[in-house]
């Protein structure tokens, strides 16, 4: 399966949709949640377009996990949060029909309580890029990704 073209996360993998890369690389896109539960909630998705878990190959799915390791312990060393939360829905709460796994930092006491999550903003684009930035260092993925930057307007 290749891209969906009326997928929004397909379009983010391709560059055609802006989001706050935090990892890029040749099994999976990591980027910033728009609305996070916390600063630095980080959406790993898979490059291929599948809608859900099940749907993966099985080849696929160790790479995958491996990339959400390094991210749940980027939550740790690049934001000093005393540990992370891993969520991946199937279908349902899955806002975005493409397979992708929440990673989020989780400290004593912050308010995340079941499932009834507060959801956050970022002051503005340079708070949201220094967080991106700050997990991309901790991760040893440079700046540029390898990839042009993608329009933020598309």
């Amino acid at each position: 399966m290749g891209a969906a073209p009326d997928c929004l996360f397909c379009r983010i993998v391709a560059g055609a949709a802006h989001a706050e890369r935090v990892l890029d690389d040749e099994v999976a896109v990591g980027f910033l949640d728009h609305r996070p539960l916390f600063k630095g909630h980080t959406l790993l998705v898979p490059r291929v377009h599948v809608a859900t878990l099940p749907e993966l190959d099985a080849a696929a799915v160790g790479p995958l996990f491996e990339r959400v390791r390094w991210l749940a312990g980027a939550m740790v060393t690049a934001l000093g949060a005393a540990g992370s939360f891993v969520a991946l829905n199937n279908t349902v709460s899955q806002s975005v029909p493409h397979l992708h796994v929440h990673v989020v930092p989780r400290n004593r006491g912050d308010g995340l309580r079941g499932f009834f999550w507060p959801r956050t903003r970022y002051a503005d684009a340079a708070e949201a890029a220094a967080y991106a930035a700050r997990l991309r260092a901790s991760l040893g993925q440079e700046p540029s990704l390898g990839r042009e930057p993608s329009d933020p307007d598309a």
